[in-house]
């Protein structure tokens, strides 16, 4: 099956539905037999569905968890630089990820947070998309994409939020916020 060259596809926005998108790439790619991985830049240490429903996507499709939860907030306990080393030992990972010739897809997942937060630089995501093989299709993920990522992308997505349950004092909710 001849896929032609990869596109880079950019999901961004304040609203909810990035990470998601993504993943609904991944299980229509599997139903075509195709591989990759999800790079996980800030999501860490808590559960979230996902990381159990990758379970089903292997052998086609596989989860790395590189990052030691959400840098600041709620229960984040760890200093900055300790995030920041993490982010670019991620980094280095989807550097080796975009180039594996068995990978049709590769996600980074919350990269764009990654370079708003200064954990990683935009310089950093501009090498992994100017290394990637020709023929890999590249998803970027999270809010705040750089406007040089924008520029060099396929496709953009802008989540936009409407409305938001959160507002309402609802909290995140299992199997649909997380």
């Amino acid at each position: 099956m001849k896929r032609g060259d990869g596109l880079i596809l950019v999901n961004t926005g304040g609203g909810k539905g990035k990470t998601t998108a993504a993943l609904g790439i991944a299980l229509r790619a599997t139903g075509y037999d195709l591989h990759g991985v999800m790079i996980q830049f800030i999501k860490g240490s808590w559960f979230y569905g996902e990381k159990k429903s990758f379970e089903n996507l292997n052998p086609n499709f596989k989860l790395i968890t590189h990052g030691k939860g959400f840098v600041g907030i709620i229960d984040d306990k760890l200093p900055f630089e300790e995030h920041k080393k993490i982010a670019q030992e991620a980094v280095e990972i989807a550097k080796k990820e975009v180039q594996n010739k068995k990978n049709d897809i590769v996600i980074l997942d919350e990269i764009n947070y990654a370079a708003h937060g200064k954990l990683i630089s935009v310089k950093d995501i501009l090498d992994i998309i100017k290394i990637k093989n020709k023929s890999l299709d590249l998803i970027l993920t999270g809010n705040y994409a750089h406007s040089s990522v924008i520029a060099l992308a396929d496709t953009v997505t802008e989540m936009k939020e409407i409305k938001h349950a959160y507002n309402k004092g609802k909290l995140a909710k299992i199997g649909i916020d997380f």
